[in-house]
């Protein structure tokens, strides 16, 4: 019996536990101090609209800094129809874009002209650029106010975007909405409806504004159009 209170003692002697019996409690214990109260965490900030004015500034001054673009896109048709490929820009004036397989189109502007080439069909289009709903962007001078009529301007946390209007190009009047990025003011996607009420909607991606495109991209030849049926 004393053995086996002695181990017990030991054993919890060498874990530092509390002894058996409590200590007698002070005659006059101190009070508990007051638990403080955790800090409320900072109200977060309430969102602040651009002014359509500062809007179409930074979209202006965007479009002119981006003399070069290198970058992916995404395209979703009328018809819902997704397709992909590669955007080319050299301002002023040229433009490429490469459809991924299974698509067959290539457009090509090259300062004066846009040529629409399927090569499944190997047939093309060409157009004035002037024609064309997105002449504005490959101006050397963009000027949203000037170039075409501005129709609204929305701020909001997600998007910047501005609708403009275009009553110059092929067919009657396009709209386009162009939507930006609020926090780097880049453009990151924009929507065309066509004069008869078509909308087609390109998403971009991995744009790269340091590098300069081939100038070969641009072309507009017989040849070019030939070597791409091989």
């Amino acid at each position: 019996m004393k053995l086996t209170a002695l181990s017990i003692a030991l054993s919890l002697a060498l874990a530092g536990a509390a002894p058996l019996q409590a200590e007698p409690s002070p005659a006059n214990p101190k009070p508990a101090k007051p638990t403080a109260t955790p800090a409320k965490p900072a109200p977060a900030k309430s969102f602040v609209p651009l002014d359509p004015l500062a809007a179409i500034q930074k979209a202006n001054a965007y479009f002119n800094a981006a003399t070069n673009m290198i970058g992916d896109f995404i395209q979703i048709g009328p018809d819902g129809r997704r397709s992909e490929g590669k955007i080319f820009v050299q301002r002023p004036g040229k433009l490429r874009f490469e459809y991924a397989p299974p698509a067959t189109l290539e457009i090509v502007a090259d300062g004066l002209s846009v040529a629409v080439h399927d090569r499944k069909t190997a047939t093309k289009d060409i157009y004035f650029i002037s024609q064309t709903p997105l002449k504005f962007l490959l101006k050397d001078q963009v000027d949203l106010s000037r170039d075409v009529k501005i129709i609204d301007v929305k701020s909001e946390p997600a998007a910047v975007t501005i609708l403009v209007e275009d009553k110059a190009t092929f067919g009657g009047t396009s709209q386009i909405k162009l939507v930006f990025d609020p926090a780097k003011f880049t453009l990151k996607q924009w929507q065309v409806t066509d004069p008869q009420g078509y909308e087609t909607r390109v998403s971009l991606f991995n744009i790269d504004l340091s590098k300069k495109p081939d100038p070969n991209l641009f072309q507009i030849t017989q040849e070019k159009l030939l070597n791409t049926n091989n």
